[in-house]
């Protein structure tokens, strides 16, 4: 297996990053396998999701929803409502994978690997990427 650990900014605020180009560039070389995208944080996740039509927008605002950013958390450290962050992983799982063949990403058509970070406490974070050979 080859895996390496890459640095991400986020910037501090609730945002949706995409890494599915940075991912395609790390399998560019391998034959067939499974690429395995992990973020080794309590606090943050992977969805694969379509982006640049407002789908990255909506899916912060319904986490606010699901998750809202108040005091009725019971973990409290951090700023207000930060307790939600930990919750975050439970719903936006740490962790995807995805077929590789020929060194090729087997997404969908629209599909985009995105991290999801809701963390304002945390501006920068690091994704392990992995590619297990077939």
């Amino acid at each position: 297996m080859r895996s390496e650990l890459r640095a991400v900014r986020t910037g501090g605020m609730p945002t949706v990053v995409d890494l599915t180009d940075e991912c395609a560039e790390f399998v560019r070389a391998e034959a067939d396998g499974l690429l395995h995208v992990f973020v080794p944080h309590a606090t943050a996740g992977v969805a694969i999701i379509e982006t640049g039509s407002g789908s990255e927008e909506d899916l912060l605002a319904q986490l606010d929803v699901l998750l809202p950013r108040d005091e009725r958390w019971r973990h409290r450290h951090g700023s207000a409502g930060h307790g939600r962050d930990h919750v975050l992983p439970a719903f936006v799982p740490p962790h995807a994978s995805v077929p590789v063949l020929e060194g090729r990403l087997q997404l969908g058509t629209w599909q985009r690997i995105c991290l999801v970070d809701t963390n304002t406490d945390n501006p920068q974070r690091h994704v392990r990427l992995s590619f297990l050979a077939g």
